[in-house]
């Protein structure tokens, strides 16, 4: 295994780091090596963006919106 070493850490990061460590029950370091995992193995399987979006707001909450009638559109002229 390798070990790393992380300099001129912020001393707000390491305060935040040492409850989230107490409430997982780890140890910083290991709090530090289950970050760095998440992080790295987060992979985007969209397509495009609009699937994207989509996953991003989906465990929000859904939004039923009314739509308004369609009226229907009259012919279009003719040029004959």
């Amino acid at each position: 295994m390798v070990s790393i070493t992380i300099r001129n850490l912020d001393g707000e990061i390491k305060r935040k780091l040492k409850p989230q460590a107490v409430d997982h029950d780890r140890s910083m370091e290991a709090e530090t090596r289950n970050i760095f995992r998440q992080a790295v193995s987060r992979t985007s399987t969209s397509a495009n963006l609009g699937q994207t979006i989509h996953q991003r707001f989906a465990a929000l909450s859904s939004v039923n919106l009314d739509l308004p009638l369609r009226e229907t559109m009259p012919d279009a002229p003719r040029f004959d």
